[in-house]
């Protein structure tokens, strides 16, 4: 079975995360090493030798994983090829690579174990209190990066790592935001909103049309519980589902003591209503 050929980049420093690529000359395929272990559905080749990462991956797997990759939005860039799925099992929201990165999603490596994962932002393990069942975990035969190994070496190196994420998370929070106010500046607010309604109409037409395709109703779900509003919204609903059952248990309540006192009063025999006659009888005796 065809194998990618082995490379590293000319450009990048020795050990350089990302430097290493894969390529299939006749398919004009090529690849990052890392885009490579960390594809959700992608399996190395059983031939694998640690002495000899030439043969780690094979050809056709890289061209299904290419192919998987056609039908799956990132969560990141919007754009089709993300074959990097977090690992929370409820999760819907993939990535590509370098895309995960940016989105700040947790990335782990276990160079014992062979295990490449990533979690989104939202599920990253530092910061749940759920635990990802290890019966489940993925693993893979694959080396861990220097770059990684080197960063995660100390509780130092990991806690600049935090600070640095944090205050890039905050940079791009405020260019988000002074973006917006130029945007209501220029008076295009309205605009932006009235785009936003004709998006959730669509939205909506597509998941109520029973010939929507399945992949895209899961684009149009995943899409828009990634918006944030939608997901908040259905948190409130699923909040109030208490309360709601409980206002229409005390409902049936009511109900149930009304149409009891319905029965009870059904239940009565009222007396024959006398006639007129028999009335005057009595009377004239």
């Amino acid at each position: 079975m065809a194998k990618m050929v082995r490379r590293t980049c000319a450009f990048c420093s020795e050990g350089e995360a990302g430097s290493i690529m894969y390529i299939a000359e006749q398919q004009n395929i090529a690849a990052h090493q890392d885009c490579l272990l960390f594809s959700s559905g992608f399996v190395e080749s059983e031939e694998y030798n640690p002495d000899n990462l030439d043969i780690r991956f094979d050809v056709e797997s890289v061209l299904n994983e290419l192919k998987r990759g056609k039908r799956l939005m990132c969560n990141f860039c919007r754009k089709k090829g993300a074959t990097v799925g977090c690992e929370e099992r409820a999760c819907r929201r993939s990535y590509h690579y370098f895309c995960a990165l940016c989105d700040d999603a947790a990335i782990e490596t276990d160079e014992v174990n062979g295990v490449y994962r990533v979690f989104c932002p939202k599920h990253d393990p530092g910061n749940r209190t759920n635990h990802y069942d290890a019966a489940n975990k993925r693993k893979r035969h694959a080396l861990k990066s220097s770059t990684i190994t080197e960063q995660m070496s100390t509780e130092e190196t990991a806690e600049e790592n935090r600070l640095r994420i944090l205050k890039r998370k905050n940079s791009r929070h405020k260019v988000r935001i002074d973006f917006l106010r130029k945007c209501k500046q220029a008076g295009l607010l309205d605009d932006i909103f009235e785009e936003m309604l004709d998006t959730l109409h669509l939205a909506q037409e597509k998941l109520m049309d029973d010939n929507t395709s399945e992949t895209e109703y899961e684009e149009t779900v995943m899409s828009l519980f990634d918006c944030g509003l939608f997901e908040n919204i259905l948190t409130n609903i699923h909040s109030g589902t208490e309360e709601k059952i409980q206002e229409l248990l005390e409902s049936r309540k009511r109900l149930d003591h009304q149409i009891e006192l319905l029965q009870d009063l059904k239940e009565v025999v009222l007396p024959p209503q006398e006639t007129a006659a028999s009335t005057s009888s009595t009377v004239s005796d």
